[in-house]
């Protein structure tokens, strides 16, 4: 995941700990508590800018992690680190518990938000109206593991089972990628935009949404642990 410059490698340091076998591109922290057992992190700088954003949150009613892959910059990912798991917090705490519904409008909210803050900054800051974010959300609570993913973004399973006698560690994939290179989801993209019969192009041997403007949509999936 991209999310330093090299002349920001102290301050992650600071939020990380140590860099991996002296890399000075990845950093890791080894495994520390939360809410529902142990959890670690590794980041591996793979762009110049820092767009990407990833955080953890505990709270007694569950844990929550969160990746935003940031496209065109870095103001997308930074407002849904800022601002995603407050609202979270806040509607989970208005119906008494984590659910697919708090989640969906946590999400909304936040996108709300966002374009407010878009149309307020356009004049000074147009660049502000081309940028995004894929957002991956993972939470934990009352043994419900929930995943909300926007994009194509990924979260995976690592699952033991026993196989000849031997456990290994298997991945199981949880979130569906939303990205128009799936025909299912071309349609979906065009339906949405019934007046713009070009909304969807294809170009340099890939389909994409027309121009820069990012096109987010929200897939929900959850599952009993």
């Amino acid at each position: 995941m991209a999310m330093m410059l090299r002349s920001l490698a102290r301050p992650l340091e600071r939020c990380l700990g140590l860099r991996a076998g002296g890399d000075g591109l990845m950093w890791h922290t080894d495994l520390k508590p939360h809410a529902s057992g142990d959890y670690s992190i590794a980041v591996v700088q793979a762009n110049k800018n820092l767009e990407d954003q990833s955080q953890v949150f505990t709270s007694p009613l569950g844990t929550y992690v969160g990746v935003y892959d940031g496209h065109g910059g870095p103001e997308a990912s930074r407002f849904v680190n800022k601002h995603l798991f407050p609202f979270l917090h806040k509607f989970a705490t208005e119906q008494g518990g984590l659910s697919a519904d708090v989640i969906k409008k946590a999400f909304n909210a936040t996108e709300e938000e966002f374009l407010h803050l878009v149309k307020q900054s356009l004049p000074v800051r147009p660049q502000i109206a081309s940028v995004g974010s894929c957002c991956l959300v993972g939470a934990i609570s009352n043994d419900v593991l929930y995943v909300a993913n926007l994009g194509d973004s990924r979260a995976v399973l690592g699952k033991r089972v026993s196989e000849d006698k031997k456990n290994k560690v298997v991945a199981e994939r949880l979130s569906t990628d939303h990205n128009v290179g799936v025909e299912e989801v071309r349609k979906e993209v065009e339906a949405l935009h019934p007046d713009d019969s070009h909304v969807v192009v294809y170009t340099r041997g890939v389909w994409r949404i027309k121009g820069i403007i990012q096109v987010l949509n929200k897939i929900y999936w959850q599952t009993q642990l």
